[in-house]
């Protein structure tokens, strides 16, 4: 199956009742597994190329391997920039096969983050793919602290953006490990009564599990990313590979026993989004 854009997962997504993941991917171990995983469930998955992967793998070279893998699936495989914060990057990734973009201007000023995220959605949209932008901002664990996305600015961001997809600021928090935290329910439902752009929550590994189901079902939120949760699946499962045999000292060998574990995790991940007729 070739790769197909956000909007075309995230609109029957939006009308049906459920949610897409946005997996983060640092490399083939992980991008197959997700696919493998998405497969076995029967539903779309977004593969991700966050700032961190791209520091690792050039993105034309992932562009390959993203569309390699949506070529050999059954099931629909988006390849999204994630974090892209200048236009040059954003165009790199278009010309590398990407067909979803997402333009981070969330620590610009409000009408720079709209006119610069505009010219990105303009861009993508000439050629056929979509666009994420943010407004608000989401912090990090340990890190930057969050700003809560303004519903009314979130309104005047889609309106005048285009964009197909809106990350928002409502509670969630890059890089947590725990699910102790919990989103600002009161705050999504004002946002999505002022826009009917599909909404996405970063740092999604923070959001508790029943949460996340109750809101890709009920809410105007249709898609969660999730990295740190698989990053540590995958993490533990080297762990243990490596203490298995040490003595093994050939990396394949060792990876290879990643797979199973990681398509495990995954799978319990994208169940946590299903709608109820997909169940």
């Amino acid at each position: 199956m070739p790769l197909v854009t956000l909007s075309d997962v995230l609109k029957p997504a939006l009308k049906r009742g459920h949610a897409i993941a946005g997996l983060v991917t640092l490399g083939w171990e992980d991008m197959r597994a997700y696919v493998a995983a998405a497969e076995a469930e029967g539903v779309p998955v977004i593969l991700q190329a966050g700032p961190s992967c791209r520091e690792h793998t050039p993105l034309p070279v992932l562009g390959k391997m993203f569309r390699h893998l949506a070529e050999g699936s059954s099931v629909p495989v988006v390849a999204h920039l994630d974090h892209g914060y200048t236009a040059d990057e954003c165009r790199e990734a278009l010309q590398s096969g990407f067909t979803s973009l997402m333009f981070d201007g969330s620590r610009l000023p409000l009408q720079q983050n709209i006119d610069e995220t505009a010219a990105i959605a303009e861009m993508a949209h000439s050629a056929s793919i979509s666009c994420e932008g943010e407004i608000g901002f989401v912090g990090y664990a340990q890190g930057e602290t969050s700003e809560g996305t303004n519903p009314e600015e979130a309104a005047t961001f889609a309106r005048e953006t285009k964009v197909d997809a809106m990350a928002i600021s409502v509670g969630n928090v890059h890089l947590q490990e725990n699910k102790e935290g919990g989103l600002d329910e009161p705050r999504i439902r004002t946002i999505e009564a002022l826009t009917d752009t599909p909404l996405v929550i970063h740092g999604g590994s923070g959001v508790p599990m029943a949460q996340r189901l109750h809101l890709a079902r009920s809410s105007n939120i249709c898609k969660f990313n999730i990295g740190t949760e698989l990053r540590m699946a995958f993490g533990d499962a080297l762990r243990e590979a490596v203490n298995s045999n040490p003595s093994r000292f050939d990396r394949v060998q060792i990876l290879k026993d990643t797979h199973d574990p990681l398509v495990a995790a995954t799978r319990a991940v994208l169940r946590g989004f299903k709608g109820e007729d997909q169940c």
